[in-house]
């Protein structure tokens, strides 16, 4: 049993786990809204350059104001992050190559997240970046939201349709109200550092508002999808980590283990994705 909680917590707490969700979000994209392949090189090209920005954010990460399984991991394995960053770059150079033709669209990605971590890099003058983060819940799920929903259909060539705008506003307002509980988390860390974010601002009361607002748009725009000839079966799909979002509400804004966060809230990120695939074997 230790064995498997030692092997659970290396695959969560090496950032492995929060790629392979990356991926399968995409893998999502191409088997709703294209018809296609779950797995192309696009999906590698995801899982790479998401490996590689989780270990270059991770490795500079410092203490933390609330009691932390996965830092007391970080102080003794850092040097994990430095080897699955190089790991995470090699195979994103591979797999850009078959995408130079969009190397502005994926470019600015790449700058959104590089920015996302700026702040923790020991430079003054980037460290001043932490004054400007009151929308960096809101930036880091557009970032997610572009890279997993928009790029794919960019690269595909799709032209862009009600039902892709639908689904990005589907995916979009999800994967924010899983931001705003990390964020409340991480308020007393984000004050200590100086990280003005919206969270921090506002009261018990307008977080848990903004949150239960997410959800009610994510669930609009996933039912409008109804409309343009998605199976009742994968409207379900899509909504039932909402579901299961709200219902740990409470427990998360209670609760800060980083299982809970890093293996069961970064999970619902790819959960419906996983449901889609299966359906499809």
């Amino acid at each position: 049993m230790k064995r498997i909680s030692t092997c659970l917590h290396f695959f969560v707490y090496s950032n492995l786990f929060v790629a392979a969700c990356a991926a399968l979000m995409t893998t999502q994209v191409y088997l709703l809204l294209q018809n296609s392949s779950a797995f192309t090189p696009f999906t590698g090209f995801v899982f790479f350059s998401t490996l590689c920005s989780y270990s270059f954010h991770w490795y500079l990460t410092g203490p933390s104001a609330v009691a932390s399984q996965r830092i007391h991991w970080l102080e003794r394995n850092r040097s994990v992050h430095i080897l699955f960053f190089f790991v995470g770059l090699a195979g994103s150079i591979y797999f850009l190559r078959f995408f130079l033709p969009y190397w502005i669209w994926i470019g600015g990605a790449l700058a959104a997240t590089f920015l996302y971590s700026a702040p923790k890099i020991p430079n003054q003058y980037l460290r001043q970046l932490r004054k400007a983060a009151l929308g960096k819940t809101i930036f880091l799920a557009a970032v997610w939201t572009y890279v997993s929903t928009v790029l794919p259909v960019i690269i595909a060539g799709q032209q862009w349709e009600t039902r892709h705008s639908l689904f990005t506003i589907s995916r979009y307002f999800f994967v924010y109200a899983v931001c705003i509980l990390f964020d409340y988390r991480d308020r007393a860390d984000d004050r200590a550092a100086g990280i003005r974010s919206l969270i921090t601002f506002l009261s018990e009361e307008n977080i848990r508002k903004l949150f239960i607002f997410s959800l009610l748009v994510f669930c609009g725009a996933t039912l409008a999808l109804l409309h343009y000839h998605f199976r009742l079966t994968d409207i379900l799909l899509l909504l039932a980590p909402g579901f299961i979002l709200a219902l740990l509400y409470r427990k998360a804004t209670h609760d800060f283990g980083d299982m809970l966060y890093y293996f069961v809230l970064d999970g619902l990120l790819a959960f419906s994705s996983l449901l889609t695939l299966f359906t499809r074997i």
